[in-house]
């Protein structure tokens, strides 16, 4: 991966695990245009419902990117060509093929990837799908909001 510095005029790569407008990308360069690509391989070996979608889809309507469909790498690559990029900047994310497409960006392109600062601070373990996340996750954001338990001189 690339340093930071090295990287003058990228393009933003946008995925699916950090879509909102607190993403670290779009933070640190909110001048420069930005990608999603609805992943053919996810859509159709993972079957992804139309509900999950069409939930990705409104998250996206709130963000300045442009939005494309196909192999993700190939994707990005052509989106970095049209703009005469001279590098991808990222934000990291848990997905097992992320590592795959970075490779392939990387290949051509530098590649900076930004972290994350999560949702919720959870340990590692099979969290592959939303719900499962979200079980283990709920709670903790839901103590994060609650009120302060009263004080004995409250």
């Amino acid at each position: 991966m690339a340093e930071t510095n090295t990287v003058q005029h990228p393009i933003l790569w946008i995925h699916g695990e950090a879509l909102g407008p607190a993403n670290p990308v779009l933070l640190a360069h909110p001048d420069r245009p930005a990608v999603f690509v609805f992943d053919d391989e996810l859509i159709n070996g993972a079957g992804l419902s139309l509900k999950r979608l069409g939930f990705l889809y409104e998250c996206l309507l709130e963000l300045p990117v442009t939005l494309r469909r196909g192999a993700v790498a190939a994707e990005v690559l052509g989106f970095a060509r049209r703009h005469q990029a001279d590098g991808v900047v990222t934000s990291a994310a848990v997905d097992p093929r992320f590592v795959a497409i970075c490779a392939a960006i990387s290949a051509e392109l530098p590649l900076v990837v930004l972290p994350l600062e999560p949702f919720v601070a959870l340990e590692a373990g099979d969290l592959k799908r939303f719900s499962r996340y979200w079980r283990r996750a709920e709670p903790l954001v839901w103590d994060q909001f609650s009120p302060p338990e009263p004080g004995p001189n409250s």
